[in-house]
């Protein structure tokens, strides 16, 4: 009897799952080439039945939603609109998802982490070469958070100008159609005639916001001293990652060696 209920339980949310959102979401997925099938209905009623049992903490603290651009560390001509959702667990230190878009159909492409400028300078001289700086960002204008009032804006853009961030993209959504390769390193803009400024009106029109304002509106932001170790790609030298295959240690070895070690 019990897993009747829970199974017309599951219909019902499926059905009440089944709306006009859901369906959109399923289009624009559609739309923007995404493989595979239409979502099923159990698999719709199973994420409503999850939705309304399950806690999602770390997700729900994701409360601030900044909007920016990142290239790959080799190949600056290689750029891209990041939609980063982030937490902060730490008044020095913030983490992210990114996506390529806003919407529920839109894509986890990677993830940042941002901290202080106290933390960056106890970094590793070979760490801090993959860490990107964020002065030009925000005084430029070109990050901005969506919907949030210009005092607020600023205030945290003020927190954020010399902060440094890691950031590590996981599916170039623009080129495949499925996460294939491995995650790339990126960078951002340090200075004027480096974007693309076709992306960059086409996010200013979507998002109705004005990069030119916000840049004007930063300028009693002061200008931090910026690391030399960071944005590495400004010495003409950076870091990617590449494959490199090795030799499988087996788990009758790994327990051979934790018997010897006790």
């Amino acid at each position: 009897m019990r897993r009747i209920i829970v199974l017309c339980s599951l219909v019902l949310l499926a059905c009440l799952a089944w709306t006009s959102a859901g369906t959109l979401a399923w289009a624009a997925e559609q739309e923007r080439g995404t493989p595979g099938e239409e979502k099923r209905l159990k698999s719709r009623a199973l994420e409503a039945g999850a939705e309304l049992m399950q806690d999602m903490e770390p997700v729900e603290a994701l409360n601030m939603y900044l909007d920016g651009f990142h290239f790959y560390a080799d190949d600056a001509g290689h750029q891209m609109e990041a939609h980063h959702f982030c937490s902060q667990i730490g008044e020095e230190l913030h983490q992210c998802v990114i996506y390529d878009g806003n919407e529920t159909a839109s894509r986890l492409i990677g993830v940042e982490y941002i901290v202080s400028k106290r933390l960056y300078g106890q970094l590793p001289k070979e760490e801090k070469g993959l860490w990107h700086s964020h002065h030009y960002e925000v005084k430029s204008g070109q990050l901005v958070a969506p919907g949030v009032p210009e005092f607020a804006e600023h205030e945290l853009m003020e927190k954020l100008v010399s902060t440094y961030g890691k950031t590590w993209h996981t599916w170039d959504s623009h080129k495949h159609k499925l996460p294939v390769g491995i995650p790339a390193l990126m960078m951002g803009f340090t200075e004027d005639g480096q974007i693309n400024e076709r992306m960059l009106k086409a996010r200013d029109e979507r998002l109705d916001v004005s990069t030119q304002e916000k840049r004007e509106g930063r300028e009693d932001i002061p200008m931090p001293e910026v690391d030399p170790d960071a944005n590495s790609w400004q010495s003409g030298k950076t870091y990617q990652l590449g494959l490199k295959q090795k030799n499988f240690q087996g788990f009758a070895r790994k327990q051979a060696d934790a018997q010897r070690s006790k």
